[in-house]
């Protein structure tokens, strides 16, 4: 519109000139009017040249990426939008850039870390009365279907007037299901998604597509934070106690099993031990031993007496 308005200038300028011009050729001294006829004519010719140029650069417009162009006409906001390009539109349209891109609002209790400047963490009460804080940060984006809608209705307040205090009224509501206990370990995620699904809902209602719930930190009573504490380390202090005695049982059965197989093998080898097994086994023995290199002679019991028996191999 503000490109409309200096085009519309330039060509009334341009008309006054050419006004003037006739009006000066008209009297005087009649080469000083016509010299000044012709300056007054150029001057006209460039100020509609210049409209024309004016008029003609606001008919063409480059959506940066990540950028929605919302167009409004004599202050009524259209339903299509341009899309990230360069576009041919009407010079009496305006064109409102908005960021369609990923955002992210933080709420914080450290300084200079999310979007108001000092303690900005969020108070809410759990379900067993104690006061916690919270620190968030949310992220979402606008949509191209959705920002005539947003514009229509927040223009580019939309962070202030809907991110922020659905924020934290989504939180509060979402505190009072869990105990402080939940916040802090136990069902932390269940937490966030409660927190996600309303403000996935209140969003939706005002064009807003939400992305993602961080839960940054929950800050307890230090009271309440040291308890915490202590139970969860006897926690896992009880978890490791049921692994070492699982670990034990396990142990202790696989060696039954170990002793019930060697029980067995003996049983077999026992009933397996006949005389003539023995017999052979004996045999076989005293034929390794006489062909033994380190052996010079041997002495075998039989009938009460001890045989000796010499090596004849002719190694030793």
């Amino acid at each position: 519109m503000n490109t409309l308005v200096i085009a519309l200038l330039l060509a009334i300028a341009g008309i006054v000139l050419v006004f003037l011009r006739r009006s000066t050729a008209t009297g005087g001294d009649i080469h000083i009017a016509q010299r000044n006829g012709r300056v007054m004519r150029l001057a006209g010719v460039v100020a509609f040249a210049l409209a024309l140029v004016v008029l003609a650069g606001g008919s063409f417009v480059t959506i940066e990426p990540g950028e929605i162009g919302v167009k409004v006409f004599f202050g009524r906001v259209e339903s299509d939008v341009l899309e990230s390009g360069f576009h041919l539109v009407n010079p009496l349209t305006d064109i409102v850039r908005m960021d369609g891109r990923t955002q992210a609002y933080t709420m914080s209790g450290r300084a200079n870390e999310g979007a108001v400047v000092g303690d900005d963490a969020i108070e809410v009460l759990s379900r067993d009365g104690l006061a916690l804080k919270l620190e968030v940060t949310v992220q979402y984006h606008l949509t191209p279907s959705t920002a005539p809608k947003v514009y229509k209705t927040l223009a580019n307040d939309y962070v202030e007037r809907v991110v922020r205090p659905e924020t934290r009224s989504a939180l509060r509501d979402a505190a009072v299901g869990f105990q402080s206990t939940d916040l802090y370990a136990a069902r932390r995620a269940d937490f966030v998604n409660t927190v996600r699904s309303k403000l996935t809902a209140s969003f939706n209602t005002r064009g807003i597509a939400l992305e993602n719930v961080l839960l940054r930190d929950v800050q307890l009573p230090p009271k309440v934070r040291e308890a915490i504490d202590v139970k969860i380390s006897a926690e896992q202090e009880a978890q490791k106690m049921q692994y070492v005695l699982q670990r034990e049982r396990q142990e202790a059965e696989r060696k039954r099993v170990e002793a019930a197989g060697i029980s067995d093998a003996q049983r077999i080898i026992a009933s397996s031990l006949t005389a003539q097994y023995l017999q052979y086994n004996y045999i076989s023995t005293l034929k390794e031993l006489v062909n033994s290199k380190n052996a010079t002679f041997v002495i075998t019991p039989f009938d009460q007496k001890l045989t000796p028996m010499l090596n004849m191999n002719p190694a030793n």
